[in-house]
């Protein structure tokens, strides 16, 4: 017999599922149960069977909206049968509109520049459940509990959001709607401690320009770069060796531009830029320059000995060649028939080494014979030349000299003209 009533448990809306209770029962055992869930007017009366539903559980459906139900169980021993019927519910909704059991959270760095990600929080109510995300910019305070006094954040409708710049300062909080067949409802969560600046980040390298002569005036860009406003710049130019690299500070030299000195010649110049803000600074090197070129006419190099060495064809019309030196050895001459090494060197008007220059040379009167006579200068406008004594040289002896005609010239110029140059030279005999 039964002594208190089958029960039901569960939420009474659509799409959730009940769940029956067999109540107390006495008599022999072993007792089995056997269950009918009936559906039942606005008052719980003239129940109906719902066919198929005999399990200890029942989901509500479309059909069961608007009536009550109620669960039947028959008990059953080896002396026969009984049946209870419990309380019925109260009338069945359409659906559980979703309950908040958990707060959204915020997880991630509240720095600008950096990803912020929120969960949904946890929720009860009719299943499915769909969220919906909104990011909002609070005050100091962190605004109400429900955000409602915090500004939207345009966009920000994703379970994550970048910081940016405008939210520096200032404390971010996520509003998560819940919504199914039963309504919708919308919480938010705790907010941040407040976003912390973002020290400069470059975005585009820094850069030199112009034209890389001594004497030129050169300037750096100081590239492109994300980090919280203001952001200031200094600079430091660098002098590096040919291939760009084991880079130096020049003293002194520490705004956007730079005037190329003598000491910078054969060197490539770069630029270390660091930005600066009140979360940091950040130290990024430009892009190299091009290899400094000495000032002076096209092809000019500068010699290891400091010294600058120039193409003949760099030498203008109004200028001319200099055959600057005359080398003998040995000096003085003492044998009849051993070599004689002549080197010549050339130079302009101007002072410039000169290469690629022609000299010819040869004794006057006629008394050696050079293998080649005519031969070019080299980088460092020294040509040297090999005379080997003739039959008609002079027996050496003391007061007596060997007279040579040195000419230097360029190719192509008029035999009697352009920037050629002339000398006439001697070397001592000795007895």
């Amino acid at each position: 017999s039964n002594t208190s009533p089958p029960t039901i448990t569960g939420t009474p809306a659509r799409g959730e599922a009940l769940v029956a209770g067999t109540g107390s029962w006495a008599g022999t055992t072993p007792i089995g149960f056997a269950f009918q869930w009936l559906r039942c007017d606005g008052n719980g009366a003239n129940c109906g069977d719902i066919t198929g539903a005999t399990n200890t559980t029942y989901t509500l459906a479309d059909a069961d909206v608007g009536f009550r139900l109620r669960v039947e169980v028959t008990a059953s021993n080896s002396d026969g049968s009984a049946f209870a019927v419990s309380d019925a519910t109260v009338p069945i909704t359409a659906a559980a509109g979703p309950v908040n059991t958990g707060e959204p959270l915020i997880s991630g760095s509240p720095v600008v520049g950096q990803r912020l990600s929120a969960t949904t929080g946890t929720w009860t109510g009719a299943q499915p459940i769909s969220f919906a995300f909104q990011w909002v910019r609070c005050g100091p305070a962190g605004g109400l509990p429900d955000a409602s006094n915090c500004a939207m954040i345009p966009g920000a409708t994703a379970n994550t959001y970048v910081l940016t710049q405008q939210d520096s300062g200032i404390r971010i909080r996520v509003k998560v709607t819940a919504s199914n067949s039963g309504g919708s409802t919308t919480v938010a969560s705790d907010p941040t401690a407040a976003i912390g600046g973002q020290a400069p980040v470059n975005t585009r390298r820094p850069s030199v320009t112009g034209s890389w002569v001594e004497g030129q005036t050169v300037t750096v860009n100081p590239g492109t770069w994300t980090g919280s406003a203001p952001i200031a710049f200094t600079y430091q130019w660098l002098r590096c060796n040919a291939q760009g690299g084991s880079c130096a500070g020049i003293p002194g030299a520490r705004t956007t531009q730079y005037r190329v000195t003598a000491g910078d010649v054969g060197a490539k110049l770069r630029v270390d830029v660091t930005a600066r803000n009140p979360s940091g600074s950040t130290t990024v090197r430009s892009t190299e320059s091009a290899t400094v070129a000495p000032a002076g006419p096209a092809g000019i190099i500068v010699l290891p000995s400091g010294e600058r060495s120039i193409p003949v064809t760099s030498v203008p019309a109004n200028h001319r060649l200099v055959v600057s030196q005359v080398q003998f050895s040995p000096n003085p001459v003492r044998s009849q028939t051993a070599p004689i090494t002549v080197r010549v060197r050339v130079t302009d008007t101007r002072g410039y080494v000169v290469r690629s220059a022609l000299v010819f040379a040869r004794s006057t009167p006629l008394v050696t014979r050079a293998i080649r006579p005519t031969q070019p200068t080299a980088t460092d406008g020294w040509v040297t030349f090999s005379m080997q004594p003739r039959f008609t040289f002079p027996q050496p002896r003391s007061g007596f000299n060997v007279q040579f005609f040195i000419k230097a010239y360029r190719a192509g110029d008029p035999p009697l003209a352009g920037v050629a140059a002339y000398r006439l030279v001697q070397v001592r005999l000795a007895g």
